[in-house]
């Protein structure tokens, strides 16, 4: 079974950045399309942004324009640059596998 490793994750004010990765064990990456999920507390996880094999990207409307999702199939990581943070994307952040392979989370807290 896959393992799904996140980091990247903390503190940061309002307008600033992050970059989260997501390093994923095993050896047909490539194949799968990845995501980022997040889940704020009391609240349901929602979806943040996916990457197909082929790199087609997909966005919640919250996030468009601010964040990007990207993935390097030769080291098997996949990130997510966020930028323009805001405090209402203050959440957990999970990395995610087609197939229901999930990270354990990092925790983003956009605060000034």
């Amino acid at each position: 079974q896959v393992q799904l490793v996140e980091s990247g994750g903390g503190l940061v004010q309002p307008g600033g950045s992050l970059r989260l990765s997501c390093t994923a064990s095993g050896t047909m990456f490539r194949i799968y399309t990845m995501g980022w999920y997040r889940q704020a507390p009391g609240k349901q996880r929602e979806l943040v942004a996916t990457i197909t094999a082929s790199g087609s990207t997909n966005y919640a409307d919250s996030v468009k324009g601010r964040f990007t999702i990207s993935r390097d199939n030769y080291k098997t990581i996949v990130y997510l640059q966020m930028n323009n943070l805001k405090p209402e994307d203050t959440a957990v952040y999970y990395c995610y596998q087609q197939g229901n392979s999930w990270g354990q989370g990092t925790q983003v807290t956009v605060s000034s």
